[in-house]
This record gives structure tokens, sequence and C-alpha cells, in this order.
């Protein structure tokens, strides 16, 4: 593996960084998940992005993007990070469902949802969960009934990220109502204002509502929005699973700034550590590093026509636990510190640290809990008989 960069990429990284340095606001906006205001502030960046002509760098420029590779992608997420640049509010659309439609959709669908999508227009929610229904998808019971040119969507849907606000929702539905587990289920896409439907937010550990439940009844859409043929939601969905597990949610840029960050962390309070908390930072660095060139070789093997397999579920269990295991360390060097708000007395630099390590214990369980991600390893990988 070649780990230098060409001339033309790096004339890339310099144009990546001049416009971050000239468009990143100086103050950051209000979480897109503690109010509408933080919401529709972080559309307005995504609108800005797109107008950039960086919403999404590798997407075809009919529909907003650059037609460039992945390696230059990972270029972009690096750039963009460093710079400190907002979370982005449409993740869930031009990250996920965006790469499944490339694949899945019609020449319409590209059309009709990509541009908007790209723009911030329309920001996206995943709706896969339901409560009987978490880690194991295959178990949904939310149903489409088609009625001529519709479906009808009946059933309920939880810890939908993003829908409190959203626009727009992808969920799995089952349109076979004899069919079971894997079998009858289709991805319909639909809007979030349809009469029928309501939204439920749901507050997450710090106040904010990042999620909503969903219930449906009797929701009516065009059969035009599903996407791919009639019961083969599941392999779409896990085609999308691979973009969330394996690449796409999970840039390596987003880790590299938080080790380079936690080594910083470190240097400031280096006389106040132990050798265990100085071996966690080395091993976070090293991580991250290691974290990076995976997916690079990924990113190439991509580029050269391969496919993301089941080694999405490595991964996926890697930045995770990764993720736990640097913040970890900085509230180790933070100490009793590490408990207070940025903006308490005395909390000098604790910054977004606690915030982080509570985000970070949720990694092991979205986009499929760990548990799940090991079984698929030890069947799909290791080939290891089922229990």
């Amino acid at each position: 593996m070649d780990l230098s960069y060409t001339p033309e990429q790096q004339a890339f990284r310099a144009e990546v960084r001049d416009w971050m340095r000239a468009h990143v606001p100086a103050e950051p906006p209000a979480s897109f998940d503690g109010s509408l205001e933080g919401f529709e502030a972080h559309r307005e960046w995504e609108k800005t992005l797109h107008e950039g002509g960086w919403g999404m760098v590798t997407w075809p420029k009919e529909y907003g993007g650059r037609d460039l590779d992945l390696i230059r992608w990972l270029i972009f997420e690096e750039e963009y990070y460093a710079a400190g640049a907002p979370l982005r509010v449409n993740q869930n659309g031009i990250f996920l469902l965006g790469p499944t439609m490339m694949e899945y959709g019609s020449d319409a669908q590209k059309a009709r949802f990509l541009p908007p999508m790209a723009r911030g227009d329309e920001i996206w929610a995943q709706a896969w969960s339901e409560p009987q229904a978490g880690s194991d998808l295959a178990a949904v019971r939310a149903k489409a009934r088609r009625e001529g040119d519709e479906y009808v969507l009946s059933g309920h849907k939880i810890w939908s990220s993003r829908a409190v606000n959203a626009d727009w929702a992808f969920g799995l539905f089952r349109t076979d109502p004899e069919s079971e587990r894997h079998k009858g289920l289709s991805l319909i896409l639909f809007p979030l204002d349809t009469p029928g439907l309501t939204r439920q937010p749901i507050a997450q550990i710090n106040g904010e509502t990042g999620f909503a439940e969903l219930f449906l009844d009797e929701v009516r859409v065009p059969v035009e929005n599903r996407l791919g043929e009639e019961g083969e939601g599941w392999a779409i969905c896990m085609a999308t699973a691979g973009f969330e597990r394996g690449l796409m949610l999970r840039s390596p840029a987003r880790f590299q700034v938080a080790a380079k960050q936690l080594v910083e962390l470190y240097q400031a309070h280096a006389d106040d550590c132990g050798p265990a908390t100085r071996d966690a930072v080395l091993q976070a660095w090293m991580d991250a590093d290691a974290y990076a060139l995976s997916i690079y070789a990924t990113a190439s093997r991509l580029i050269a026509g391969g496919s993301i397999g089941a080694e999405a579920s490595v991964n996926k269990i890697f930045w995770s636990e990764m993720d736990i295991a640097l913040h970890r360390a900085a509230i180790s060097i933070l100490g009793a510190r590490a408990e207070l708000m940025p903006a308490a007395p005395g909390a000098g630099d604790v910054g977004d640290w606690l915030d982080g390590y509570l985000f970070s214990l949720a990694g092991p369980i979205y986009a499929g809990t760990n548990e799940i991600q090991r079984n698929i390893i030890a069947e799909r990988m290791l080939g290891l008989p089922r229990k």
C-alpha cells in the first residue's frame, strides 16, 4: 500500500483547508439535538457546504457532488475535522441512505432525493429499530399494506435518530404479512409530516432529544417511495449497515483529531499522571492511526472494484471500543473535574470530554450491538457453527 499522497491529492487538501479556514464559523452552532434553532443552524451549514461544492464530494456532479474517489473523501474528512467544522446534521442521509440509493435506487429516485439531500433542503432520519426489534432487526413488525399505487404504513418505530426535526425517514417494513424474519421486508421512504404519523421526542441523558418514537397509523405513501424491489429490504438494509459500520459514518478523522486533543491534554497534566494513564494515551493514539490505515486500505479496495463485506463488523467493534477507551483516558487525566460542565466554576480545560464520553458509551449499541457484530464475525468470517 502506497502511503504517500499524489501532487493532485495534496492540492486538493490545500483547497479544502483554505475553504474551511474561510467558512467554518468562529463559534460553533448550538447542538442540533438541543433545539430547533440549533437544528436549523446546522441545516444552514449544510447549505453553505453545498454552495462550496462540499456537500458530499464522492457523489456525481448531477446530484450535488464532485465525483471524487474515496481517498479524496478521506482527505476532505481530515481537513473538515481539523478545522473544527460543525457535525453533519444530515449524516443519516448523506452517509447512509445516499450511498444505498446510488446502488439500489431508480434514476427517478436519485434525481428526486439526492440533490435536496446534498443541499440540506431535506434532512433524513433512520427508522429501523422497534421496541421488539432493536439489535434483532429481522424481528420487525411494522407493516406496509399495498393498496393500488400506495403503501399503507402501520407500526411503531423507536430510537429514530434526528427524527424530532427531520423532514424524511427511511424505514424497514414487512410488506408480506405471511413472512417471517429476513423475508418479506421492504425499505420505504416516507415524509415525517404525513397524516397519521406522530413523533414523540426521546430525551437523552444530557436532556437533548436526539431520537424520537414514530407512531404510524395508516400512513399512506406512494409505491414509488420503495427503494429496490418489494421483499428485498433486508439485503438493502445490510448494504446500508455496511456503510454505517465500515466506512462512511465514522471516518478516521473524527478519532485522529480526538487522539491529538487527548495527547495535548496529557501533556498539560503529565506531572499528575501515572504510567497507566500514559499507556492509555499512547494506545489511543496508535489505535486511531491504525484505524485510519485500515480505512484507507478499505477505500483503496473499493476503488479497485471490491466491496464491503462482513469485515465491516470488525471496523464497527474497533472504532466503538476505541472511542470509549480514548474518552476514559481523558476522564482519568481530568480526575474529579471531569464531572464538571465546561461553563462551571473551576472547570478549567475540561472541554467537551464528559459529553464525548457519555456519547461514546452508545457506540457499542448503535449501528448494531457489538454482541451481534461478534456473531457476524464468528459465522461469516471465521465459519464457526451457530450455537
